[in-house]
């Protein structure tokens, strides 16, 4: 095979092998996130070039396959340096080779440098089993309920929060860790709050207000739930 048909078959077989991958770590506990993918996709590169390797060891110089990079360098040298060419036709030849330098360093700089997403931050309650669901919505005076409050930085900078939660739009005391909540880009901070409503009604508002640094008294996330609170049980 020329390396022209081996590059080629090369780009081939990649776009099958990666989505197989892909494909079969969608049935692992790991799922299909970057860290597995990478780990799954540079173990079989250096199981392949083991193999290639100790394919190629097995064959005689005549027979081995090898990139003539040698070759090619002084091939390529000759080419711009030849004698016989116009400056016109050098001058394009030398063009043509820093166009596609160029090409390459602009490739590696798009891919090193990370690009910045949408800023926002997310913030969502869960109830007592770490589930979107079985939120404690009924309370007997006296009682505490608890709900897992979360928030994720995506801003691209340190964020310092402020929570606060309300009961028909009256402030319920947290500790100072739960008001104020400083957080990195993509850190996350979870944790269980307890309820204790002070007063009784029914379908009464309790609201779960998150303020960022920039915006003190308007609310950056509000969420809520309706819940009932009796005297007696």
């Amino acid at each position: 095979m020329t390396g022209s048909e081996r590059t080629a078959l090369s780009f081939g077989l990649s776009i099958a092998i990666v989505p197989l991958i892909g494909l079969g770590l969608n049935y692992t506990p790991w799922g299909i996130r970057l860290l597995p993918i990478l780990i799954s996709l540079s173990v079989f590169i250096l199981v392949m070039c083991g193999l290639a390797y100790l394919k190629q060891a097995k064959l005689s110089e005549t027979e081995a396959f090898e990139v003539p990079f040698r070759e090619t360098a002084l091939s390529l040298k000759a080419e711009v340096l030849e004698k016989s060419k116009s400056k016109l036709e050098q001058a394009l030849t030398v063009f043509l080779i820093l166009s596609i330098l160029l090409s390459v360093a602009t490739l590696i700089y798009v891919i090193a440098t990370q690009k910045e997403g949408e800023h926002f931050t997310e913030f969502y309650i869960l109830g007592h089993e770490g589930k979107a669901d079985n939120y404690t919505t009924n309370y007997v005076i006296g009682e505490s309920g608890t709900v897992i409050v979360g928030i994720v930085n995506h801003e691209y900078r340190p964020i310092n929060y402020t929570m606060e939660i309300r009961l028909e739009n009256k402030f319920l005391l947290l500790p100072e860790n739960l008001q104020h909540i400083s957080l990195a880009h993509n850190e996350t901070w979870k944790e269980p709050v307890t309820v204790t409503p002070p007063f009784d009604g029914k379908n009464m508002k309790l609201e779960f207000l998150l303020y960022n640094e920039k915006e003190k008294n308007t609310p950056y996330h509000d969420i809520y739930l309706w819940i009932n609170v009796s005297k007696e049980p």
